[in-house]
């Protein structure tokens, strides 16, 4: 499609901030849902397959990792809207256009999600003594649900490669010179690509294991049978999820379009398998390690800074296509400063997220560390109360600054 066509599709109302803002914040916001993503998906298929085992050490598994399970998908989802609309100010053009061109497969992506939501609340609902009981009910809910949320990610996958081909607009639009505006169609896909993505979530639950091992090592009296039977599973999930989504890797550089196939040999590919690397090796460097002070949480803080890694990965193969090939250059958006908004959002992300997520994680961490009914400080009541109050005064400055617009502009 020519360049300036695109251009003429961007918002004329232009950007609140300077566009190097949503893509730093698209690529950091990206990373933790990706992570909240891959969680999601490793704890589902551990509580499928712990479900689905009598031994008790696999229950007992099985039974934490669908509550980790019902905790990340709502994580997934609050974390997916930032990204998505960072992507939605800068890359409108591209975004929305392949919205439309599969707007059904856009709609169904709501209607998807909460069918795989509702399967995964309902086998949480029914089986809520799975450590106490051997026989498992209703795991076809389970294999619902992951059915659907890997349907879910195949769906974002398809409209996230359809906007770096504008090329194949026309020809999806209108196939053979007939005009097809009914959407139902996904395009364009790579399942090297997909399967890529959905492949770390195997290495990416490993580490998540490791660091909800050494959690559970704060507890006295804790059985170091599944201690160990954790370490051990961890350890391979790790190191051979993360084989298998190196060998996926390779497989979708090699698949690149031909007009960005230079992509493959640059450094962001080179840089993104070392960051990759590391977080399989880290659990193997530490070594007993894990089992000392805060080096069982490594692990995974590693694997998060690998995902910001992927993160960059991802946003400069789209800045390869859409500037490199088709003269798209999103810094160029025309900026109206918006100071307010912009400073107003950083002050939430900062105070209140700030608070009520050191309220919520303090919370988390002592109530795991205590045996029977965890009773809180009177530090970690202030803790909340503070998490509260902030809330109140940015509800309270929020329509208080509407009203003021609205009446005397």
């Amino acid at each position: 499609m020519d360049t300036a066509m695109l251009y003429a599709l961007r918002d004329p109302l232009g950007v609140p901030a300077h566009p190097i803002i949503f893509l730093i914040l698209g690529v950091l916001t990206w990373a933790l849902h990706i992570a909240a993503v891959h969680v999601l998906l490793g704890a589902s298929g551990l509580t499928l397959v712990g479900a689905l085992n009598k031994n008790a050490h696999w229950r007992r598994l099985a039974d934490a990792m669908v509550g980790t399970a019902k905790i990340a998908v709502s994580v997934a989802i609050v974390l997916g809207v930032a990204p998505l609309l960072f992507v939605q100010v800068i890359y409108d053009p591209f975004w929305y256009t392949s919205n439309v061109l599969s707007a059904w497969w856009v709609i169904a992506f709501i209607a998807v999600l909460i069918l795989g939501s509702l399967a995964l609340f309902a086998f949480y609902g029914l089986n809520s003594k799975m450590v106490q009981t051997p026989k498992t009910r209703c795991p076809g809910a389970m294999i619902a649900a992951i059915a659907l949320f890997l349907l879910v990610g195949f769906i974002m996958h398809a409209l996230s490669v359809q906007m770096l081909h504008p090329e194949k607009w026309m020809q999806w639009y209108a196939p053979n010179g007939v005009v097809d505006a009914s959407g139902r169609a996904l395009h364009e896909y790579n399942f090297w690509r997909f399967g890529f993505f959905i492949s770390l979530s195997l290495p990416v639950i490993g580490l998540w294991l490791l660091a909800y091992r050494r959690y559970l090592q704060g507890r006295s009296q804790e059985d170091v049978g599944y201690l160990d039977f954790v370490r051990g599973l961890a350890l391979r999930l790790t190191s051979i999820g993360g084989v298998l989504a190196l060998g996926l890797f390779v497989g979708w550089m090699l698949t690149l379009p031909n007009n960005v196939q230079s992509f493959a040999t640059s450094l962001w590919p080179m840089l993104t398998v070392a960051a990759l690397l590391l977080a399989v090796a880290t659990p193997i460097l530490l070594g007993k390690k894990l089992d000392q002070g805060i080096y069982g949480f490594v692990p995974f803080a590693v694997g998060a800074v690998a995902l910001i890694v992927l993160g960059l990965l991802r946003e400069m193969l789209r800045w390869t296509t859409l500037f490199g090939v088709h003269g798209y250059n999103p810094f160029d958006y025309k900026l109206h400063m918006d100071w307010y908004s912009t400073l107003l959002f950083f002050l939430t992300f900062a105070l209140i997220g700030g608070s009520v997520i050191a309220y919520l994680l303090t919370v988390s961490w002592k109530a795991g560390q205590t045996k029977g009914m965890y009773v809180a400080s009177p530090l970690v009541n202030r803790m909340g109360t503070l998490g509260i109050a902030t809330l109140a005064i940015w509800i309270i400055q929020y329509f208080a600054i509407g009203l003021w617009v609205a009446y005397t502009g």
